[in-house]
């Protein structure tokens, strides 16, 4: 049983969704249909590869992933079917690929080229749905589509060091189910930059001296005072760092709501000599 992963900005309300599994289940019924998510900010891919890159690990490999945020084809955007740590990717060149894979080169890309054999009226998710199945069933890149070399390469959001590495600024780039905000400082560039240093994260207003492994470690390391608000950093099970608000309610509040943060607002690490 091959499995075929959804991720779109079409949200639930609509019938988008039950279509474009339809559409799958009628060119192949023996599919297993997985939803990553339907919730993604319209046209936002940075909150698709935050996404995508975290959860496409879990499924095994041989697994088809359908990005459908902001995948319309253009003149300067076309359509691509990526061979990656032996997962396939279908989306749009819009940039989304290359911040699920970062610095990593895909095994193949190619451009898809069937949409002439396809109905005049064919939409977006027919063609990709009709190369995730083809995928799914083991049929090979080169018949859906070119080779090319690179990935379109989105920049404007990458985090930024300083040259003496003394500081790095990153932003905010997901507002989870609880309101905690995701950036994309990965522990990877934070270790690297930090280098045993001790360092001080600015959020807005806010000064944080301490990264914290879970959120329960604040109660580890001071078992008495009561944490509920307050502002702590981790790096979260996908290896970002997030913000957070130690027990956050409807009543507490969130760090979205408490600290106002939203999606590209900019986290700074200051790291001391």
């Amino acid at each position: 049983m091959s499995i075929i992963t959804l991720t779109t900005d079409f949200g639930i309300k609509d019938y988008f969704v039950g279509a474009l599994k339809g559409s799958l289940l009628s060119q192949y019924p023996e599919a297993l249909i997985v939803d990553l998510s339907h919730e993604v900010s319209p046209f936002n891919i940075m909150e698709a590869s935050y996404i995508v890159g975290s959860a496409y690990k879990s499924f095994p490999k041989g697994s088809v992933h359908i990005i459908g945020v902001d995948a319309s084809q253009t003149p300067s955007v076309n359509h691509l079917a990526v061979l990656w740590n032996g997962h396939y990717f279908i989306a749009a060149n819009n940039g989304v690929l290359s911040m699920i894979m970062q610095k990593f080169v895909p095994e193949k890309i190619v451009e898809i080229t069937i949409h002439d054999r396809l109905p005049e009226d064919a939409s977006v998710m027919d063609v990709f749905t009709t190369v995730a199945v083809h995928l799914a069933k083991g049929g090979n890149l080169s018949v859906i589509g070119n080779p090319i070399a690179t990935l379109h390469e989105v920049t404007e959001l990458q985090p930024v060091i300083t040259e003496a590495n003394n500081t790095i600024k990153g932003y905010v780039m997901y507002i989870d189910h609880f309101g905690n905000a995701i950036t994309n400082i990965d522990r990877n560039l934070f270790l690297e930059t930090a280098k045993g240093r001790p360092y001080e994260l600015t959020i807005k207003r806010e000064k944080v001296k301490t990264i914290y492994a879970t959120y329960a470690d604040i109660e580890r390391i001071d078992a008495i005072s009561d944490h509920a608000g307050k502002t702590l950093a981790i790096f979260n099970e996908a290896g970002y760092l997030e913000i957070g608000v130690y027990k956050s309610n409807p009543h507490i509040g969130t760090a979205a709501t408490l600290l106002g943060l939203r999606y590209r607002d900019f986290i700074v690490i200051e790291f001391k000599s």
